[in-house]
């Protein structure tokens, strides 16, 4: 189980703290922040990201290919529902994150499509695609 402590530090700045590490998360100025950090989708992008790569990186490993190098640039819109002919959502908006991903290595196209095939099992991408379920408990402190 993971587990990250989030704390109001001032106007929309917090501090995430997890294990020993410790991230700063803003707004951007244009809407309020500091821009003191990344934003809350930025920071969910940056964790999709580095599974995405972690996870074919390992796989690759595995099977001894040359990779020598992930890039990968993502992005996050909402879209129209009318926009999206693949979508099981028949009405209004949802979000569409582009995830553009650059290998660079000694593999063939079959192995490409073999990564690519990887990168959608990596878990943060499960957790997204599937039904996640938030649980919540609120105290009023003194």
């Amino acid at each position: 189980m993971s587990k990250v402590n989030v704390k109001f530090q001032r106007n929309l700045q917090h501090e995430a703290r997890i294990n020993d590490k410790v991230l700063i998360l803003d707004e951007p100025k244009d809407i309020g922040g500091d821009g003191k950090g990344p934003s809350p989708y930025e920071t969910m992008l940056a964790a999709l990201g580095a599974c995405t790569s972690m996870t074919m990186l390992m796989y690759a490993r595995k099977k001894g290919w040359e990779v020598d190098n992930i890039e990968i640039e993502l992005t996050h819109a909402r879209i129209h529902v009318e926009d999206c002919k693949t979508c099981e959502t028949k009405t209004g908006k949802l979000d569409k994150i582009t995830r553009d991903i650059k290998v660079r290595g000694n593999i063939s196209e079959e192995q490409l499509i073999k990564l690519l095939e990887i990168a959608e099992k990596c878990p943060v991408h499960r957790t997204l695609t599937t039904e996640v379920i938030i649980s919540d408990n609120i105290d009023l402190v003194p």
